[in-house]
């Protein structure tokens, strides 16, 4: 199972959230013309094809075009993205009115990047923008006619996928517990038995759709669990629940466009330039890279950045990339702690060749990979390699001056121990398990024969390794096999809560 899930994650860390979500959609767009050919659907090819041909056209040319007059680099495949949405959200035809309106909505989505953004950070989804305003002309209603049951063969495969992807499973769930209960509410009040009033909402109703390629879209989310959460389950009730305020009713869009505000007011509002200082090799394998930021950057101590690195020769794995700050909150500078053995990625080229003064855009602050601020309960804080960086920031704030801390740190050999310095004047205490054998610096624990290294770390050694394991709240951070194998580890030992950060390695 473990191997299954390892090959997935494997396949899945090729594709860029973008490209995975486009060729998805796009899938789903083939499948569509089929179950037409099949009688499943009634549209009619050619109407098909002209509605597809018309919001990919239109949303490509005109985020181009507006990407041109705001001087900035567009994104092909968001525009991509934003006009098979829409494919989905309206009835394809040929009334001209209709098509007017579909018109509109691709333009209008595309327009909302730009127009409805605050310091480069679209608030709103652009699809969901484009209808509503389409909506409001009343030129065309969206109909999300993908809730459609023939569909739902493609439609739960792909939403996996990308939640999996996304790592937004849990969010996902919230909000179809929530929308879902709601509808099969009213549905059953109405006297619908309950196998139907569960399915109508799932089969009927845009609600996995929704869910899956609208709502848990990363740019548009606040940047904490709990409030991606509380989040999906508050569009679940606006999305869910019937209102009509005259010049408005309750409609998915509208759902989510409420939901894309609050989540711009509570998370980090908009890019934010960072100017480069320098870089530094930490070891043989990792530098460290150094920035001023334009302006004070909210962040907890254990969070990532998403930094945007235009390069031109793309390896298809998207300009932006998430690596965890090792700053404190209150430092100058931001610094980030990045795996640069080759083969690098183009954006760690692109990182790589940066000199100082250049400055590159930080889209978003996120994560919580955090220690828990209303206890000072132990913690045994597990690195594996690159794994160690968000752990960094967290001893930098001084957790270890205010709690007991014990620092397990796997590397493979005494030179790629990194900021020992640091770590020395953490106060927490350090075991280090180096898999070549050779000893830890003075003030690191070695971990001897208990795990007879370079063999796997077992529940047995790491119990021995921290006797009091059980009573400690424990976090595991490192390249996703690294993650599975120590958090099994953990749990055989006798960890109760268990935290994990992976690292895909980019």
């Amino acid at each position: 199972m473990s191997s299954l899930i390892q090959r997935l994650d494997t396949s899945l860390n090729r594709f860029t959230m973008y490209r995975l979500v486009l060729w998805v959609l796009a899938a789903l767009a083939l499948y569509s013309m089929l179950l037409n050919i099949l009688g499943w659907l009634t549209f009619g090819i050619p109407e098909m094809l002209t509605h597809l041909v018309l919001c990919l056209g239109l949303t490509y040319a005109s985020n181009r075009g507006l990407a041109a007059l705001f001087h900035v680099r567009p994104h092909s495949e968001s525009s991509l993205i934003t006009g098979l949405l829409l494919y989905f959200l309206f009835w394809p035809g040929f009334a001209p009115l209709d098509v007017a309106g579909v018109a509109l909505a691709c333009v209008m989505a595309s327009a909302s990047k730009y127009a409805l953004a605050w310091r480069g950070r679209h608030i709103f989804n652009p699809a969901a923008a484009g209808a509503f305003v389409a909506g409001l002309t009343g030129l065309n209603i969206a109909t999300w006619w993908a809730a459609t049951p023939a569909m739902l063969w493609l439609v739960v495969p792909g939403i996996l996928l990308v939640l999996y992807r996304t790592r937004k499973m849990l969010m996902g769930a919230v909000f179809a517990a929530v929308s879902v209960s709601i509808v099969a509410s009213e549905l059953l009040r109405a006297g619908m038995a309950l196998s139907g009033a569960l399915w109508q909402p799932l089969a009927q109703r845009p609600v996995l759709f929704f869910m899956g390629f609208m709502l848990t879209e990363p740019l548009t989310l606040p940047p904490r669990r709990w409030q991606q959460l509380a989040l999906a389950a508050g569009v679940g009730v606006v999305f869910a629940v019937p209102y009509n305020l005259g010049f408005v009713a309750n409609s998915p869009e509208l759902a989510l466009l409420v939901g894309n505000l609050i989540a711009f007011l509570a998370g980090q509002r908009g890019g934010i330039r960072l100017s480069f200082r320098e870089a530094r090799p930490l070891t043989p394998t990792t530098t460290e890279f150094s920035f001023r930021p334009e302006r004070p950057v909210r962040f907890a101590p254990g969070q990532y950045m998403e930094l945007h690195l235009p390069h031109s020769k793309s390896d298809g794995r998207g300009r932006r990339r998430v690596f965890s700050l090792t700053s404190a909150p209150d430092a100058g500078e931001l610094t980030f702690g990045v795996g640069t053995a080759e083969p690098v990625s183009a954006a760690k080229r692109a990182l790589l060749a940066l000199r100082p003064g250049d400055s590159v855009t930080a889209t978003a602050v996120g994560g919580d990979f955090v220690l828990p601020r209303r206890s000072s309960g132990p913690v045994l804080l597990v690195a594996a390699g690159i794994g160690i960086t968000p752990y960094l920031a967290q001893l930098a704030a001084g957790t270890a001056k205010d709690r007991d801390v014990v620092l397990l740190y796997l590397a493979k050999s005494a030179a790629e121990l990194a900021y020992t310095d640091q770590l020395q004047q953490s106060g927490a205490r350090i075991i280090a398990r180096l898999s070549d054998g050779t000893a830890p610096p003075s003030f690191m624990e070695g971990t001897g024969e208990v795990s007879r290294p370079p063999e796997r770390l077992d529940g047995a050694a790491l119990k021995e390794l921290v006797p009091d394991i059980a009573a400690r709240e424990v976090f595991v951070s490192g390249s996703p096999a690294s993650v599975r194998s120590l958090r099994t580890a953990a749990r055989s030992a006798g960890a109760k809560r268990i935290r994990t950060d992976s690292f895909a390695g980019y």
